[in-house]
């Protein structure tokens, strides 16, 4: 009997310890868009972190040529909140300094890795993408996000802003 209950404490601790360590990121892009125009490019996506931790986006690719931060807007979705619209085109021009308004949301211009909580959603604008111009309206492009774990990747058609 004794055994029998030595070797349950060790089973119900191995699966805590295993089950503890198997919370994996998962990570959905949703609402993709890159539109153009004769003034620039802008890209947009909604990432959602589903997975049991937390996660910090290191980079985002644009059609494989990576994004500078420099050039990316993200806006956090406060918790509780929903998003159920798609995401609107904006101007290449309405996306400059420290931060801007779209949708009558205030976007942050990105200077290094993002967080994002576990269930938390985030919505971002990539301002001039790659070197997408108006020859690329029809064309699909891919776009990626990388966290500490994975890649993930999705593709739009490039679309016209005018």
């Amino acid at each position: 009997m004794v055994s029998i209950l030595i070797s349950s404490v060790a089973i119900y601790y191995s699966v805590n310890i295993i089950s503890t360590r198997l919370q994996t990121e998962e990570v959905r892009l949703y609402k993709q868009h890159i539109w153009v125009n004769s003034t620039g490019a802008v890209g947009a996506l909604k990432i959602q972190n589903l997975g049991g931790r937390d996660i910090l986006i290191d980079k985002i690719e644009t059609r494989g040529v990576e994004d500078s931060w420099s050039d990316i807007y993200f806006y956090r979705v406060p918790s509780g909140t929903t998003i159920s619209g798609d995401l609107n085109v904006t101007s290449y021009d309405n996306l400059s300094g420290a931060s801007c308004v779209i949708d009558g949301k205030t976007y942050t211009l990105a200077s290094e890795d993002i967080a994002l909580i576990s269930g938390g959603d985030l919505l971002v604008y990539i301002k001039g993408p790659d070197n997408i111009s108006t020859d690329d309206i029809g064309t699909t492009v891919s776009i990626s996000v990388f966290t500490g774990m994975s890649q993930y990747i999705t593709e739009c058609n490039v679309e016209s802003a005018s």
